[in-house]
């Protein structure tokens, strides 16, 4: 039963991920990071798989061995943060939301903004 479970929130993980590959402001690298660590728990080819892939291994890999974050992985994130912290702003959400929102998105950009980038040996496309 625990296999099935790690292997659904794999498969979950993954399908978000192929989702913001097309759909802009949906983070991708973030789902196939937490993809890989379930598929790790319950589904190690699914793991491989992830690994070994051309586009998806990368971001992976770098984070796993060095905690890594490309510079455009970073932009990206402060961009679609920015323009969801505008949505939050011009919404009908409690004032309450307003200001604890764009608050956890201004911590969440530190946090990543601190997070060590690629070193020339890694490829930086994301």
């Amino acid at each position: 039963m625990r296999i099935l479970l790690w292997r659904a929130l794999a498969l979950l993980a993954l399908a978000i991920a192929m989702l913001g590959v097309v759909l802009p402001g949906l983070p991708t690298v973030e789902f196939l990071l937490l993809s890989a660590w379930a598929a790790g728990h319950g589904w190690p080819a699914l793991e491989r798989w992830l690994l070994a892939h051309p586009r998806f291994g990368p971001p992976i890999r770098r984070w796993r061995e060095h905690g890594a974050i490309s510079r455009h992985a970073k932009w990206m994130a402060t961009l679609t943060m920015s323009l969801g912290v505008i949505l939050i702003l011009i919404s009908s959400l409690p004032h309450w939301a307003k200001g604890l929102l764009p608050l956890t998105m201004a911590m969440v950009l530190l946090w990543l903004w601190r997070r060590p980038e690629p070193g020339a040996g890694y490829q930086t496309d994301e």
